[in-house]
């Protein structure tokens, strides 16, 4: 008898005890859960709030945002600008995304090797990624310049074109020019990231690849590229995610112009809200991208989880 009542006291006791650690657990994690919550849950509510009201400059002056459901969303899809500016979007991403990552990995094992001032030019090629986007922009601006911009003049000088290049003014040729900036502003973010999982892969696999004849391309498929599979699938996940609603290059750039050339969801999302003072259109509109990152993130992550599973 007074043995089942000293096993009773001692497994109440470890059932306190984890309910004790399980509470110390949460208290933890209650303070990041809290700001989480309020930095970033609120404004994605109060996001999706507004694109279901008729939220406009009238509702900061009478208070009123009447309900108005999905009419927001079925404007942003009937608009005459929504298919083009969809277009404009994966055009826009793809291209940055598939040279900005190619060149950055060129890059990334040029730098590998060791030669003189290898550390100092790495250094310098963050200087694009560091300048504010606006001073970029505005630089670019003056440099694709069509009648005094140093790119037609050089090209001209060198007898490589007859007439100057109408980079931001022809809407053939506008969405090209801003998807080339974009590419220069992130190619140092994708040579940092890609230069730090190639510094983490032993030399013993390349040494050991040697033995058995694994060199330059081989010593690539076989060794590098699987050991750099993950730092990749995380670059290209940030990279969809932050192009996907890149605004201020577009902006310093053409505007969105020429002829809406340039325009993309997030450039939408901007005049809505901040030209035309339609608050619940351009929330609705910042909806759609956030939906469509949350679903890149989501395939990312599942095909992550796969591939380890395998």
């Amino acid at each position: 008898m007074a043995q089942a009542t000293l096993t009773r006291s001692v497994a109440v006791r470890r059932q306190r005890g984890r309910r004790g650690e399980s509470l110390t657990k949460v208290l933890f994690v209650l303070p990041a859960a809290l700001a989480m919550a309020a930095l970033f849950g609120y404004p994605v509510v109060k996001n999706v709030v507004m694109s279901l009201q008729d939220y406009s400059l009238r509702t900061f002056f009478t208070g009123q945002a009447p309900f108005v459901g999905l009419k927001n969303y079925a404007a942003m899809v009937s608009d005459q600008l929504f298919s083009q500016a969809m277009v404009n979007t994966a055009l826009f991403t793809i291209g940055s995304i598939a040279f900005q990552f190619s060149i950055g990995l060129a890059l990334a094992l040029f730098f590998r090797r060791n030669f003189p001032l290898g550390g100092l030019l790495r250094s310098l090629l963050l200087l694009p990624w560091l300048l504010p986007l606006i001073v970029s922009s505005a630089t670019w601006r003056s440099i694709l310049e069509q009648d005094n911009g140093i790119l037609n003049r050089t090209l001209t000088g060198l007898h490589l074109i007859d007439q100057p290049v109408p980079w931001l003014n022809s809407p053939s040729v506008a969405l090209i020019a801003v998807i080339g900036v974009n590419i220069w502003i992130g190619i140092p973010f994708n040579v940092t990231l890609l230069y730090s999982g190639l510094s983490e892969i032993p030399d013993e696999l390349y040494e050991a690849g040697q033995l058995d004849g694994a060199t330059g391309r081989r010593a690539f498929v076989h060794i590098t590229w699987p050991n750099l599979r993950a730092v990749a699938g995380v670059l290209l996940m940030l990279g969809v995610v932050y192009t996907i609603k890149v605004l201020d290059i577009i902006l310093g750039l053409t505007g969105g112009g020429p002829a809406n050339a340039t325009q993309t969801l997030a450039t939408q999302s901007y005049e809505r809200s901040f030209v035309d003072f339609k608050f619940g259109e351009g929330a609705a509109l910042s909806n759609l991208l956030i939906g469509l990152s949350f679903l890149f993130a989501i395939f990312y992550l599942r095909s992550t989880r796969r591939a380890v599973d395998e």
